[in-house]
């Protein structure tokens, strides 16, 4: 983890953070929690151009912020995809419940059309038994 001055950080989450200019700060959970530094002092090391700050717990209150700054922005991308995910399937079931009812329109149309069909077809041979009729009784009346 770097912070604003360049510092860097490693937090290891087990049991330690060290800074960049080889401080380590390790502790133990429990009732009574021991910090021990290996480093008493801090000075510049100006051959690696590491600078270090004159209080070490400042420095792992910073390691600290800028985790917690890191969860927050996580949390924050993960509650994005879960946002996105939730509209990606409420879009799905949208789409999908208008391709059925565009799908039920057309099958309605169909049997509307096949009906029609039927009627007239139906009308049609009743026309023509009726026109058989007509020249079998003038015919019958000529005999």
């Amino acid at each position: 983890i770097e912070d604003k001055a360049g510092n860097m950080y490693k937090v290891d989450t087990g049991s330690s953070v060290t800074a960049s200019s080889g401080v380590v700060a390790a502790y133990t959970s429990g009732s009574a929690a021991a910090m021990a530094l290996s480093k008493a002092a801090y000075a510049t090391d100006a051959a690696n151009g590491l600078t270090s700050t004159a209080n070490p717990l400042t420095a792992i209150d910073a390691a600290l912020k800028k985790v917690d700054d890191l969860r927050g922005t996580l949390g924050a991308v993960q509650n994005r995809f879960d946002s996105t995910i939730s509209n990606l399937g409420t879009t799905i079931n949208n789409l999908t419940s208008s391709r059925s009812r565009i799908e039920d329109a057309d099958y309605a149309t169909e049997v509307s059309n096949m009906s029609r069909a039927q009627i007239l077809q139906q009308a049609g041979t009743s026309v023509l038994a009726q026109a058989n009729q007509t020249t079998q009784g003038v015919l019958s009346l000529l005999r």
